[in-house]
């Protein structure tokens, strides 16, 4: 039993139960995220209108003839991004602006770290089960680990990282959302492609 399970898993039919896992795992994270940043805005009084220019990371730029295992590259390299990206901001508070007393935000912040971790594992799973590498390093090439020394500075480019993780987690929501359907035309169409070999014999 558990070899034929094996079996239908892999290529693009990507087991279910990990996709909704992941998806589940994603919209926990989107609510955990919103709520740090409220945190960091009162903390900071920054305003819900600050700008944030541009993207922090850096991969392909989507397109509808990626299939899914490049889909999922795709979300898991950013995400792992977002993720080195979030332990430099976390480390970088500390040292700059003091760990002091844990409280709600370093709680929250927390949080959104490990809830980060655990999507990782999820799309992780879904990538080598969909066919792609089963371990990626991301490339952290032109990523602002360091972030720049003046204070008020270095608190935006926090804001900054949260902003992304927050971006990737609705876009991981939007990907995982729409596997299904794309799991089920890749499986006609490999059923097409079975039928007219068989009639062809």
């Amino acid at each position: 039993m558990a070899a034929r399970r094996t079996r239908g898993m892999t290529g693009p039919d990507v087991s279910r139960s990990t996709v909704a896992r992941a998806a589940s795992i994603a919209e926990q994270l989107r609510y955990e995220c919103s709520i740090l940043l409220e945190l960091f805005r009162e903390k900071e009084s920054f305003t819900a209108d600050v700008l944030v220019d541009g993207r922090l990371v850096s991969v392909a730029p989507p397109s509808s003839q990626l299939d899914t295992r490049d889909k999922l590259w795709r979300l898991h390299s950013a995400l792992m991004q977002c993720r080195s990206l979030l332990e430099r901001a976390i480390a970088r508070e500390e040292e700059e602006l003091g760990g002091g007393k844990k409280g709600d935000y370093e709680t929250q912040r927390k949080m959104v770290k490990d809830r980060l971790s655990y999507l990782l594992i999820c799309t992780g799973e879904l990538l080598k089960t969909a066919g792609g590498a089963a371990l990626l390093t991301p490339s952290l090439e032109g990523l602002e680990l360091d972030g720049p020394t003046a204070l008020f500075e270095l608190k935006l480019w926090v804001y900054r990282i949260f902003k992304e993780v927050d971006y990737w987690t609705k876009t991981a929501i939007t990907t995982l959302d729409a596997l299904p359907s794309v799991i089920a035309k890749e499986r006609v169409r490999t059923s097409r492609v079975r039928t007219t070999r068989s009639t062809r014999r």
